[in-house]
């Protein structure tokens, strides 16, 4: 399966920038760095990714 990862529009074209990137798979949506692409990776499901975007537009990051 290829996995094809996307990052925001918003995160500028720089190399030095920290910034994550996201991609669709088969069981929810996986995250990683865009500085390390093959280091570790995170993978949540749509739904908490939902709730995560949520909340960041919401500014609820505690708890």
């Amino acid at each position: 399966m290829t996995i094809y990862w996307r990052k925001s529009s918003r995160s500028g074209s720089a190399t030095d920038e920290a910034c994550v990137e996201v991609a669709g798979v088969i069981h929810g949506v996986a995250i990683r760095d865009s500085r390390d692409a093959d280091g570790g990776r995170l993978t949540v499901s749509a739904e908490r990714f939902g709730d995560l975007l949520q909340r960041i537009k919401r500014g609820a990051f505690d708890s």
